[in-house]
């Protein structure tokens, strides 16, 4: 039977229309009302990422739901990106004009205002028949964008931006026209405070949109990496195809200097490659025939032949693109507060409006007066600040992990990764190379101990198995296909070969098996060996000593973490001197050892029960340390290169460094505290203007002024965590 999990799909959609958060919450429900749809509407971004059922909704009705809304989608793909861009520029260049025709038209009546101050001598300065004539056209041209919107959003019983401004400019440009045809010479007219109000927001969405390009720098950068065309042999010719031509199993050459077209495997040739753009890490990176080169990539000095594995979206840049965008289009849950807010915030603000007008007109008896505090109280309280705090800090935070090698998959783990208190760190392949040699072979006849090891060891996908099979074959040792074999997990493996029962593990598997381990083992363990015995029957034959060095990095990497605050945690299936010697090298000084794979997961969850509110982090290979990985509060997988790796973990790091998970939880306190800055002043901003405006401390045209003020001043907040760096707490 077929459940629902199975039909689960997911789309991106590109959003035209919404103009502040309030846009985006309603858009966000109405499409969280089709059975089974769950959306995330990112207001910064514009897009909207929705897994539904395919069974019973498909891309139309979603699109469908859009326009009902009052706004316009379309699916946003990579073959698509280059079009939005080109319509997003098109709309801008098209804003661009309107704000340039708006700004004249209201010059000459700030001009006037300028020059007024309250001196009824000045107020006619320009005649009241030119200055309707001017603020008509930005009411009504330029300002009809706010009435569409404000129409929506009603009639979708909402409120948002749109009903404010619409509502404000339009009470001051309605009375003043009233005045002005009236003959009623004696009384204010607000035709300034109406168009400035105008031009000063579309001011303020012009500097929005640009800065907001700049929050998806990142993306954009990466998508310019890979290069249009790539050199493929053909019929014995070299001819030029573009990159979307090429299939998995063409061969194609790289020439000195040139970026790589897709993702291969080199098949002839020496050179080194720069991968700084996938792994943060400047140092290049030596290939040769069997080595994996990585598209857009650059290629150093040599010529390369190489075969390609993925293409289009299967490149590893594709999928690193599709994670900082999934990435950047998540909620966090710190954006819950300004959600709800949100929810109630035009509603509330249009009933303080008419309160502040009936109260004034009440206690004063001056009607224009009135007017003009309520029309500042609905002008300074656009929303658009508090919907912008959150996602522009999440759009540029992410971005700087993917340029420094750190792919975060959404935003609640970089929330989570700031509270980590504890890191549990697996020790093969994290604090150690990963690569284990064989360094001391103990026993009688040391050749016939490897080739019995090692033809046992040889169907293993073990590290220690693989470094005793690669010793063997370096010393020129013939092996035998073994028969019958059976791995302990935990333990190591035995069966047959030739015509001897063989076995080989660890010291304490051939303890519980009754079998004298010789003493050396307990010597060579507190050197920091990892031991493996060798016995045919019940007689042991000898030792092996296997050595797996510790990263250079790594003693670094748990300093920069333990003056981060954050307690790191070796688990180990290891024997327990061999796993002191390690975590003395490392500087940790907590571990555990001999913990099977099957058991890390079990380590996690009592870490989580012991260590009250702090979080639980675990590094680890992202494949054989899946199920401890999926037990901690923030994941990190070492090493990516594979779909595999980004998809089982919270944190991806591009290198085999831990102190990729530094850069993480650092990168994540400081967006977090840029979050909860915007979010504060965000707050603080309608905190306190409101009431200036209640008050009648406001006029309308520095409200508006303000108003444009705060959002582009949230963003430009935001883009300050471009100052973060890698490698700094």
């Amino acid at each position: 039977m077929k459940t629902l999990q199975n039909v689960l799909e997911t789309i991106d959609l590109a959003i035209e229309g919404m103009t502040c958060a309030a846009c985006a919450a309603r858009l966000e429900k109405q499409l969280n009302r089709l059975p089974g749809v769950e959306a995330v509407v990112n207001f910064a971004a514009e897009r909207a990422r929705i897994r539904y059922p395919a069974d019973t909704v498909d891309a139309k009705r979603l699109m469908a739901a859009v326009a009902k809304t009052g706004f316009t989608a379309s699916v946003a793909r990579d073959d698509t990106r280059a079009d939005e861009k080109a319509r997003k520029l098109a709309a801008y260049r098209h804003e661009l004009v309107q704000f340039w025709v708006s700004a004249a038209l209201t010059l000459p009546l700030v001009a006037q205002m300028l020059f007024m101050f309250g001196t009824e001598a000045h107020a006619d300065i320009v005649p009241r028949w030119l200055q309707l004539a001017l603020a008509t056209p930005v009411q009504l041209w330029i300002g009809w964008r706010f009435y569409r919107g404000a129409w929506n959003a009603l009639r979708n019983r909402a409120g948002n931006m749109d009903v404010l401004v619409a509502l404000g400019t339009t009470m001051a440009w309605g009375y003043s026209v009233a005045v002005t045809l009236g003959g009623w010479a004696h009384q204010h007219v607000y035709f300034e405070a109406s168009a400035t109000v105008i031009t000063l927001v579309l001011l303020g969405k012009l500097l929005e949109a640009r800065a907001k390009a700049r929050t998806s720098a990142a993306i954009e950068a990466l998508v310019r990496l890979q290069p249009q065309t790539a050199r493929l042999e053909r019929d014995g010719q070299l001819v030029d195809v573009p990159v979307a031509q090429l299939i998995p199993g063409d061969v194609f050459v790289v020439r000195p200097g040139e970026a790589m077209p897709v993702d291969g495997d080199v098949l002839d040739g020496t050179s080194n490659a720069n991968e700084a753009m996938l792994t943060g890490e400047a140092m290049p990176v030596a290939k040769a025939p069997g080595s994996r080169v990585f598209a857009a990539t650059v290629n150093g000095e040599g010529l390369l032949r190489c075969r390609a594995t993925g293409v289009g979206a299967h490149t590893l840049l594709a999928g690193i693109i599709r994670l900082v965008e999934e990435a950047q289009g998540s909620k966090a849950p710190v954006q819950r507060l300004a959600d709800r807010v949100s929810a109630v915030f035009v509603p509330v603000v249009l009933a303080i409006a008419c309160a502040t007008f009936i109260g004034w007109w009440f206690v004063s008896g001056d009607f224009s007066a009135a007017m003009a505090n309520a029309v500042a109280v609905l002008v300074i309280a656009c929303p658009c600040a508090l919907g912008l705090a959150t996602p522009t800090a999440i759009m540029v935070g992410t971005g700087q992990g993917a340029r420094a090698g750190v792919l975060i998959r959404n935003a609640e783990a970089l929330e989570l990764a700031e509270k980590i208190g504890v890191l549990a760190v697996d020790k093969t392949g994290t604090l150690t190379e990963g690569r284990p040699l064989v360094t001391e072979v103990a026993g009688a006849d040391g050749r016939r101990l490897l080739k019995l090891a090692a033809s046992l060891e040889q169907g293993s996908n073990h590290p220690l198995a693989a470094a005793i099979v690669a010793r063997a074959k370096d010393e020129g040792i013939e092996l035998d296909v073994p028969q019958n074999m059976e791995a302990v997990v935990g333990r190591g493996v035995r069966g047959d070969v030739g015509s001897q029962q063989v076995r080989v593990g660890s010291p304490a598997w051939f303890a519980l098996e009754g079998l004298a381990v010789p003493p050396e083992a307990a010597m060579l363990q507190q050197q920091g060996r990892s031991v493996v015995a060798v016995a045919v029957g019940d007689e042991v034959l000898g030792l092996i000593g296997v050595a797996d060095p510790l990263r250079a990095s790594s003693r670094r990497a748990v300093e920069r973490l333990q003056r981060l605050g954050v307690e790191v945690v070796m688990l180990t299936g290891d024997n327990a001197g061999t796993a002191a010697a390690i975590a003395r090298e490392a500087g940790i000084k907590r571990y555990e050892a001999e913990v099977l794979p099957g058991d890390k997961a079990a380590a996690v969850n009592h870490l989580k029960t012991g260590n009250g509110r702090r979080r639980i982090g675990m590094a680890g290979d992202g494949i054989n340390d899946a199920p401890a990985l999926a037990a901690a509060d923030v994941s990190f997988a070492m090493g990516a290169g594979s779909d595999v790796a980004m998809q089982a973990a919270d944190v991806t790091l591009m290198r085999d460094d831990l102190n990729g998970v530094a850069d993480a939880i650092s990168l994540s306190r400081a967006t977090l505290a840029k979050i909860r800055q915007n979010l504060f002043f965000a707050f603080i901003y309608n905190v306190l203007g409101i009431p200036l405006a209640v008050f009648g401390l406001l006029n309308p045209v520095v409200a508006g002024a303000a108003m444009a003020a705060s959002s582009v001043s949230v963003v430009g907040s935001s883009l300050l965590l471009k100052n973060w760096k890698p490698g700094k707490e």
